[in-house]
């Protein structure tokens, strides 16, 4: 079946389930499902470290999937790193598994684990060469982004001074990761790029963290075209939780109602269906471990002045295990229902991995 079948299949599926958490004749509320019982994909979350603090805190945040970010400086790095999550998975195979499909977050959920999606933040671990996705794809990647904030071979980033979008090669690896069952992310990717990946790929395509830039003009924002371009073609729009990307403008402090105001927007752009949620920190938060000398200092050097980093990056009550309980009662009181709720936080994404890797 083409991906239009299948999304259609899914939502059936996934509509059935839901209303069967309904009492007969009423709307779902949160108080009806419990967060425990819900599948929830952070669509970018990795750990500094991985040992016992971040499997801890996998569990208690309820994750049944992540999106996880690997070196990408070229083929061997990436090589080396895809080996590495092999050994990682076999020794931890009570805590982990390999997300190769959709299904394998199901499993995941099932089997109180974690499943664990290969994704590269660029596409220079290619090195200009595009059979290598069909190398990597084999040995587990099933998902990168075509550029991340510079210029490279596929395309321009967010920060690049120019605006140029896809090149020739760019649109070979677009049509070559549709082809191989490869999730486009168009995250860092600036705003020609960003329409580009959507308009050349024949499958949905992802943009797993970002934000609103109607409400936060920054350089990472997607604006409301390209985010409505993006669910026409059935993707899924991932709201970041860093607060110097969805905080007012500097000065102010950052809150989950900040957060919950670039859903709630994103919502009425695209509609419920085509958005989800995303960290872009490890599981356990970042004030646990990162310090302005640690976090900040390095970042001042490598980012632009255009992107306004801010110390601290944290929103509070998203920077712990509870994050989403947290934003769970936030939209709740924002009269949100269980149902979107639950496809918020992880059938949203499910759907759109089922569209895309299978």
């Amino acid at each position: 079946m083409d991906w239009e079948t299948n999304r259609r299949t899914f939502l059936h599926t996934a509509a059935a389930m839901l209303a069967s958490t309904a009492l007969p004749g009423t709307a779902a509320s949160t108080s009806t499902s419990k967060y425990e019982d819900m599948l929830i994909i952070d669509a970018l979350c990795f750990g500094k470290e991985w040992n016992e603090d971040v499997f801890t805190a996998l569990r208690a945040a309820n994750y049944s999937g992540i999106i996880e970010s690997l070196p990408r400086k070229d083929l061997q790095t990436a090589i080396n790193a895809l080996l590495e999550w092999r050994g990682r998975v076999k020794d931890n195979n009570d805590k982990l598994m390999f997300a190769l499909e959709s299904q394998d977050f199901v499993r995941a959920k099932e089997s109180s684990r974690t499943a664990v999606m290969m994704n590269f933040q660029n596409s220079t671990m290619l090195d200009g060469d595009v059979d290598n996705i069909d190398a990597l794809y084999a040995l587990g990647m099933r998902s990168f982004q075509l550029t991340y904030n510079f210029r490279n071979l596929v395309g321009d980033g967010c920060l690049e001074r120019t605006n140029a979008g896809l090149s020739d090669f760019g649109v070979e690896v677009v049509s070559r990761m549709n082809d191989t069952g490869v999730l486009i992310d168009l995250s860092h990717c600036g705003q020609q790029t960003t329409l580009d990946g959507i308009a050349f790929s024949k499958r949905p395509v992802g943009i797993t963290h970002t934000m609103c830039h109607a409400l936060r003009a920054h350089p990472r924002a997607k604006t409301d075209e390209q985010m409505r371009s993006c669910a026409e073609k059935g993707g899924v729009v991932g709201m970041v939780a860093l607060g110097y990307f969805v905080g007012p403008d500097p000065g102010g402090e950052t809150t989950i109602e900040d957060y919950a105001d670039h859903i709630e927007h994103a919502a009425n752009v695209v509609g419920k269906e085509h958005i989800g949620v995303s960290t872009d920190y490890p599981p356990q938060g970042i004030s646990p471990w990162a310090t302005y000398d640690e976090w900040f200092v390095p970042r001042t050097g490598f980012f632009k002045p255009s992107y306004e980093l801010r110390w601290p990056p944290w929103i509070p009550e998203l920077d712990s295990t509870d994050r989403y309980r947290n934003l769970m009662v936030v939209l709740d009181r924002r009269g949100w229902s269980s149902g979107d709720i639950e496809r918020l936080f992880g059938l949203n994404w499910l759907r759109l991995l089922r569209d895309t890797i299978g």
